[in-house]
């Protein structure tokens, strides 16, 4: 390597140190690069299609091991570089600086080929997906706060190799005073929203694909980051609410512990009504429908009005979805009933009329009250 820096410099000699210096440096960094792509484009074949988890942890692990072997090269040629003492220092800086950034990096896919591993067993396109949804909150929730919490260590012990910021976070945290106050009343919504999301992850009053009713929208939760939560709306909007909200307001989970819901159907019938038919139908009506999960299917009088009796339906689903679904069809297909084969439970008004009596019949005026009575007699 000296004899061939010494010819390199014999050859080149015209030219300034620091630019040799600098390409070779350069050139270094080239190789690996392309080294790197050969190794890839070889793994590749060598393990074929065949295998869709060892090419996704080849893609995965690709950009560090690029860093890894760039900064592998620098370090090889650093020291026969003809660099004066200040340039070298500051590449070794750099380069050292790099490396707290690479294992940061490899921590961070370690993190998360780990947490794509655990999930792979779990289903979330499935009916009875509570044991999934469970674990991809905990683990989505945790991997975002163990990913933060690597990038804030790698970052500061990065700064911390730079002697100036040294002075300054030592000095800070002497005085200690008004500056940390600030720093942490303006801290306080990220750092309550990060304990928030530890907090959801552990006593899980929300999991991904949960039935939530949210500031009176419905919807289900689609993702969990860091510091906030994302709502998808029933008509495909998103809500994007903080993660200190599920800790510190109420809000409504219809699938807190089952996906299955019971959904309810109101209808009002004249007294005459057949409840005995109505109900009949109501059975038949659940089981002739996909939807239906046959566990629950039941109709009720809950309610008298003066003009009406109120009754009450309830049908039983595997989710959030179909129970909405499942209420539409069973309403739809019990207003046909009543309406074709039951005329007589339509809600309707009665009225009475009395006798005139004679005093009241011999009013000349009156009659016109007398017809308008009779008039309005009806079913």
């Amino acid at each position: 390597m000296d004899v061939f820096v010494a010819e390199l410099e014999h050859i080149l000699g015209w030219i300034p140190y620091w630019v040799i210096g600098l390409s070779l440096v350069v050139a270094a960094v080239i190789v690996a690069l392309t080294v790197h792509r050969l190794a890839k484009s070889i793994a590749r074949r060598l393990i074929g299609k065949d295998r869709p988890v060892a090419l996704l942890f080849l893609d995965r692990t690709s950009g560090p091991v690029r860093l890894a072997l760039c900064l592998a090269a620098v370090a090889i040629v650093l020291p026969f570089a003809p660099l004066n003492d200040t340039l070298r220092s500051e590449l070794s800086h750099c380069s050292g600086v790099a490396v707290i950034a690479l294992i940061g990096w490899i921590s961070i896919r370690a993190v998360d080929m780990g947490a794509a591993r655990y999930l792979q067993r779990f289903r979330l396109d499935t009916d009875e997906n509570f044991l999934a949804r469970k674990h991809v909150t905990q683990v989505r929730v945790f991997k975002r706060v163990i990913d933060t919490l690597i990038v804030i260590i790698a970052v500061s012990t990065a700064l911390m190799t730079f002697e100036s910021v040294k002075q300054y976070g030592v000095s800070l945290f002497a005085s200690a005073g008004a500056a940390g106050l600030i720093v942490g009343l303006a801290a306080r919504p990220l750092l309550s929203n990060l304990i928030a999301g530890v907090q959801i992850a552990i006593t899980q009053p929300i999991r991904i694909e949960d039935a939530v009713i949210v500031e009176n929208e419905w919807g289900w939760v689609e993702d969990i980051a860091s510091t906030y939560v994302v709502i998808r709306l029933w008509d495909w909007r998103r809500m994007v609410v903080p993660l200190a909200y599920f800790i510190e307001r109420p809000f409504q989970n219809w699938t807190r512990d089952t996906a299955s819901l019971i959904g309810t159907i109101m209808l009002h019938v004249d007294y005459g009504a057949d409840v005995g038919r109505i109900r009949r139908k109501l059975e038949e009506v659940a089981q002739g429908s996909k939807l239906w999960d046959g566990a629950v299917v039941n109709l009720q009088v809950v309610e008298t009005h003066p003009q009406t009796i109120e009754l009450r339906a309830l049908v039983s689903a595997r989710n959030a979805p179909q129970s909405w679904d499942l209420r539409c069809e069973v309403r739809e297909k019990l207003l046909a009933f009543i309406r074709e084969e039951m005329p007589e439970a339509m809600p309707r008004e009665r009225s009475f009329v009395a006798p005139v009596s004679a005093d009241f019949r011999n009013g000349g005026g009156d009659n016109a009250v007398v017809g308008l009575a009779a008039a309005r007699a009806h079913n």
